[in-house]
């Protein structure tokens, strides 16, 4: 069973704030052989929303208001640690993340820049493709919506 938090940056323990980057960097730029700027002087104003099990962060997200990312509330930096896939915490993670938004934000609009890949996995919590595939840090990406209007 996946434990969710939900914490401001300022909320987040040093040991916590270790583990979602240590676990950012282990998929994103390891396992994706993709060198960049993980690190981005954002995660001072996101949401975070941690995945834990058995004390450790196995899933996370992080999550802005309208107009800190994309003028839509916006939630980004999707990971799931991969020996912990086959437990489907991408969509726990992600559906937590979605409720947060409501629930902090007000809105039920989201905007993500998803990475092709896993288009089928944000159609399935109800995103759509908007625009052109582009190229973010050299992988292929859409842009994709949620909106329970």
């Amino acid at each position: 069973m996946l434990e969710i938090k939900i914490k401001t940056f300022q909320e987040l323990t040093t040991i916590e704030l270790y583990n979602l980057l240590q676990l950012r960097s282990e998929v994103f730029v390891v396992e994706q052989e993709c060198v960049y700027q993980d690190v981005d002087n954002k995660d001072q104003k996101a949401l975070h929303i941690l995945g834990i099990k058995n004390k450790k962060i196995v899933a996370y997200t992080r999550l802005f208001k309208p107009g800190d990312y994309f003028n839509l509330s916006s939630i980004g930096r999707v990971v799931v640690a991969e020996n912990e896939r086959q437990h489907k915490y991408g969509y726990d993670i992600m559906e937590a993340s979605i409720k947060a938004i409501e629930e902090n934000y007000n809105t039920n609009e989201i905007k993500i820049s998803a990475q092709c890949y896993l288009k089928r996995f944000y159609n399935n919590l109800n995103f759509k493709e908007i625009g052109e595939e582009y190229l973010e840090d050299g992988i292929p990406h859409i842009g994709m919506l949620y909106s329970k209007k």
